[in-house]
């Protein structure tokens, strides 16, 4: 039986008693049974049905309720394991993929300049998976799907570790949690992290602007930087595994996700959901 009927059942089941009670008393049992002994009875029968039925019923409210937070539960862990996942494969795997081309490269190298450049290339390789790993295990300890750290945490704790890099951040975030799902936040935070993580790893940038704000039924995110931009077209070239990431997580979700620049005015990243009809029920 459903969480709905339980509860309807519940707040009727008292009525129904009284009046099928009242029924048989004045239809039935009148001949045989006073008006006055009828109405102090009235209570104690009401009573005795009601808490007879009503206490299976409160038993399978209670199991229902345990059967939702057992699925609630599961849903967090799988979402947790997808976010794993597809930080995994956006990032690392990838990653990966190119060391493995460079080492290739590098047998290939028939000069000791060639095969020292190669293996620069490697060890920068080995240092952005190292952040990667990092940053997915960093992810793991804050996801909002699974913890009871409010999700503004997780949001001032990119700004920290953006002030901890040498960045000035100013973070002007009027959206309530409140107006997301959990996938929502998992999927945002994580566009957010990794836009985050490129200023500081490629912008060169002393400030930083991380907005948001509520349009209608949906938000507007925007992460600005005042470091060495690049031109739009330099933004989707080959091995530009995180833009393409951020990209692809907000069209996953319904959003609209841009990112300009320009070597004068840093970059703006912006993820804009203006219907607010990608979320989850």
């Amino acid at each position: 039986m459903s969480y709905t009927k339980i509860k309807w059942l519940i707040l009727l089941l008292p009525t129904v008693a009284t009046g099928i009670w009242e029924y048989v008393r004045h239809q039935v049992l009148l001949p045989y049974l006073s008006m006055e002994l009828g109405n102090v009875l009235t209570p104690f029968i009401v009573l005795l049905v009601t808490l007879t039925l009503l206490t299976k019923l409160f038993r399978m409210l209670e199991e229902t309720l345990n059967q939702l937070q057992r699925g609630q539960a599961m849903k967090a862990a799988f979402e947790e394991r997808e976010q794993l996942a597809r930080e995994l494969h956006d990032g690392i795997s990838q990653s990966l993929f190119l060391m493995s081309v460079k080492l290739d490269k590098l047998e290939r190298a028939q000069d000791s300049g060639g095969r020292a450049v190669a293996a620069e290339q490697i060890r920068a390789t080995v240092r952005h998976v190292y952040e990667d790993v990092r940053q997915s295990i960093a992810n793991l300890r804050t996801a909002p799907v699974t913890t009871d750290v409010h999700w503004m945490s997780a949001i001032r704790g990119l700004a920290d570790e953006a002030n901890a890099n040498g960045i000035q951040v100013r973070l002007d975030w009027r959206l309530s949690d409140g107006l997301l799902t959990g996938k929502e936040q998992v999927e945002l935070l994580a566009i957010l992290r990794e836009s985050v993580m490129n200023v500081r790893k490629h912008a060169n940038a002393n400030a930083l602007i991380l907005a948001c704000e509520p349009i209608g039924n949906g938000f507007r995110a925007v992460v600005q930087d005042n470091g060495n931009g690049s031109e739009e077209t330099d933004f989707w070239a080959k091995g530009r595994f995180g833009i393409r990431m951020m990209r692809d997580r907000a069209a996953g979700m319904g959003w609209t996700f841009t990112i300009k620049g320009s070597k004068d005015e840093g970059t703006t990243v912006e993820i804009v959901n203006n219907r607010g009809d990608g979320r989850e029920k």
